[in-house]
């Protein structure tokens, strides 16, 4: 991808090398969305995820200009050398997605397990810094290259059981504002994209694959689409490289914000 005002969202001229995108957390949900959305755009695609039979999938789906890379990215060592993994044709990436991420932890903390607790915070803070870390200097070489983490509107308004989901969301946002303010002038991008309620597999890995308590979780609601959040991402990446939406926060249009709750019971006064 160039300095111009050319966008990578944009079908690419048969002369020039198309774009390459590198999407984290590519076997389901939004990570899955968005890499169909650019390849049908035209983009190489690096398919990354933990899940290696859904990655091959998607390859047989799209074909040639995908590539899967087996990457849990808890795993910082494998995360930070995520380069090394990639053939020769799949190694300049001009847009990276940081969508893997995890709510592990169901409950109030004080009864969740702590490896649950342990894993959300190394897959949603430290996977996606290390694999930003590791494709940075590639885009800071070329004076252009966009990066979009995936945050959540948890990151903004707190909730009951939010405890360290929300907390590594809010990370993600002011992350992605001080990578801005370290990237200026650098011709690299920062966006972060936070969802509200998305139909994904993300309530039943949370809740243990338990289907009555997914479907009341989710119920018959009109919620947001992956390919909703996918398709905003493509529009936001096509504006011309001297445009940078810093955080786009998105909702259902029947999701709205909750007063104050106040707790069901009181404990006694022991001042």
């Amino acid at each position: 991808m160039n300095g111009d005002s050319r966008s990578i969202a944009t079908v690419p001229d048969p002369s020039k090398k198309a774009p390459t995108v590198l999407v984290t957390g590519a076997s389901s949900g939004i990570g899955l969305a968005t890499a169909r959305r650019f390849a049908a755009a035209g983009s190489r695609i690096i398919a990354a995820a933990r899940r290696l039979e859904r990655l091959q999938s998607l390859v047989d789906e799209l074909g040639a200009n995908c590539h899967a890379v087996e990457l849990d990215v808890t795993d910082v060592s494998s995360a930070t050398s995520i380069t090394d993994k990639l053939p020769e044709a799949f190694r300049t990436i001009d847009l990276l997605v940081n969508s893997a991420g995890v709510a592990l932890g169901d409950g109030p903390i004080q009864s969740a397990q702590w490896g649950d607790l342990q894993r959300t915070i190394q897959t949603n803070i430290m996977g996606l810094t290390a694999v930003t870390h590791a494709i940075l200097p590639q885009m800071i070489a070329r004076g252009a290259g966009d990066i979009v983490n995936i945050g959540s509107i948890a990151g903004s308004y707190p909730y009951p059981t939010g405890h360290v989901y929300g907390a590594s969301k809010a990370f993600v946002h002011q992350f992605s504002l001080n990578l801005r303010a370290d990237l200026a002038g650098s011709g690299v991008r920062v966006l972060c994209i936070e969802p509200g309620t998305t139909r994904t597999e993300f309530a039943a890995v949370r809740m243990g694959q338990d289907p009555e308590r997914v479907q009341d979780f989710y119920g018959e609601r009109r919620l947001l689409t992956p390919e909703d959040v996918a398709e905003v991402l493509f529009f936001a990446v096509g504006l011309p490289r001297h445009v940078n939406l810093n955080v786009i926060e998105m909702m259902p249009t029947d999701q709205a914000f909750s007063f104050f709750r106040f707790a069901d019971q009181t404990p006694p006064d022991r001042s």
